[in-house]
């Protein structure tokens, strides 16, 4: 049975088991003085969510027939780094949250300044698994993965986009739909492009290639993040495993906040099909990616 015919319901918690074991693999506990951090760091990268970025690496990888051994390394990285987003993110400085993946969050269930140490470590180990020859035997490989990454999380990245959603809500002052689409575009949007770019990068892809999955990654991240606000709006806190309801309280700048939800509804479906027609190249192997485009936004957690 090929991985395309067993469907995304399946590979995709297939997917997120091979990230999980590579995740043991590449974090695994010590014992001593920093025992402490690494454990954090576990808690933090472990033991949950739906791997959607890691996920990306793999099929676009796969499409090049890159060694999933490789692939799983990069899928690893990005969720590392992923995991430092949101152990910064749920900080009392940021978004004070004290429940994510539906545990407590690493500030709640350590404290304020090991969580600070984890999420930088997190991000620290990400960019030493992507430097390692085990990644890719081609070090210009190996660069342009560090080089993409550091940009996809940087000041004109994820870092950037968090501070514009920082200043939108201490402002609060409206956006209009072309700010919030720049704001989304970067503090979610270009980590989840770069996921999706990633596997073409270890192919060697040609350009026209990899810059298709990049736009299909570019438009499926601007559509999950609209999803990600409409269950903000309206699933509860069981459903999703984090506080939900809290946008519209923060007065966070949002296109459900804007244009509503059924406006906002309409406007994801269309960037998912967007998506899907990034992909034509590409044939019946890409199915599995078109498949995540249409689950982005119908998803209920």
């Amino acid at each position: 049975m090929s991985v395309t015919s067993i469907g995304l319901a399946a590979a995709l918690p297939e997917a997120a088991a091979e990230i999980e074991r590579t995740l043991d693999t590449l974090l695994p506990p010590v014992e001593g003085p920093e025992a402490r951090l690494y454990e954090a760091m576990r808690y933090a990268a472990m033991g949950g969510g739906k791997r959607m970025r890691g996920f990306l690496v793999l099929e676009g990888a796969r499409q090049f027939g890159v060694a999933r051994a490789a692939a799983l390394r990069v899928a690893a990285a990005i969720e590392m780094l992923h995991a430092y987003s949101l152990v910064h993110d749920d900080l009392p400085a940021m978004d004070d949250d004290d429940l994510r993946r539906g545990k407590p969050t690493v500030h709640k269930a350590f404290d304020e300044a090991t969580s600070i140490l984890a999420g930088d470590a997190l991000q620290t180990q990400a960019f030493q698994v992507l430097a390692e020859e085990d990644t890719h035997s081609d070090s210009a490989v190996r660069v342009e993965l560090v080089r993409c990454l550091a940009k996809a999380a940087g000041a004109r990245g994820m870092c950037g986009g968090q501070m514009l959603d920082m200043l939108a809500e201490e402002a609060g002052e409206a956006l209009d739909e072309p700010a919030i689409g720049r704001l989304q575009l970067l503090k979610t949007g270009r980590l989840i492009e770069f996921s999706a770019e990633a596997g073409a990068i270890l192919g060697k892809a040609p350009s026209a290639q990899r810059h298709a999955l990049a736009a299909y990654g570019r438009d499926v991240g601007a559509a999950f993040q609209i999803a990600d606000d409409i269950l903000d709006a309206t699933a509860t806190p069981e459903e999703t495993g984090k506080a939900t309801g809290k946008d519209q309280g923060a007065g966070k700048a949002t296109l459900v906040g804007l244009l509503g939800l059924e406006r906002a509804r309409i406007q994801a479906e269309r960037l998912a099909a967007q998506a899907r027609d990034h992909l034509d190249s590409f044939g019946e192997r890409a199915e599995l990616l078109r498949e995540l485009a249409a689950y982005t936004v119908q998803r209920k957690s």
